[in-house]
């Protein structure tokens, strides 16, 4: 009984936050069979982790850390591997009459830029984005704030230059 218990709540705590996997997913997963792959495994980390989960910090907080840590470790254990990319598609048509165009056009620059981050740059983009304050990535990440700052500043610099070049 206990053990259902603890499944019903971890998949109602799951359910809520699914989206903070799929971003962590949409940053470190470069294909779609990617991206499936690292929600897989961030699922599976978080389960075999759940039951030492003690409520010291969010429920947020917490899984932001089991997720970036296994995705960044299926980074490194991949980098032996030949990586294949989906063929890139192109429009078959220009719609004039899309007013977000422009906005899903620099979105998507924005995460071209993102992609040629390093694994923790890409974590501090993520968390940034989230509206994470320097406190929380600091226990996400285990960087202390102030050189989270440093490290937010220099890559702000980075996306800059790598977002005008295009």
């Amino acid at each position: 009984m206990e053990r259902e218990v603890l499944k019903l709540n971890f998949e109602k705590q799951v359910k809520e936050h699914e989206l903070l996997i799929y971003k962590v997913c949409r940053i470190y997963g470069k294909t779609d069979a990617d991206r499936q792959d690292i929600f897989q495994e961030i699922i599976i980390q978080l389960w075999n982790a759940y039951p030492k989960f003690k409520g010291q910090s969010k429920f947020s907080t917490w899984l932001y850390r089991v997720a970036i840590n296994t995705a960044i470790s299926g980074l490194r254990k991949r980098k032996n591997f030949i990586e294949s990319y989906e063929p890139a598609t192109l429009p078959t048509q220009i719609m004039d009459s899309n007013p977000n165009q422009h906005l899903e056009e620099q979105l998507q620059q924005l995460y071209t830029a993102i992609e040629q981050l390093n694994e923790i740059e890409k974590a501090i983009v993520m968390l940034y984005l989230e509206d994470k304050t320097y406190e929380e990535m600091e226990d996400i990440l285990g960087i202390n704030s102030g050189n989270l700052r440093v490290k937010m500043n220099r890559i702000k610099e980075k996306l800059r230059q790598l977002t005008k070049n295009n």
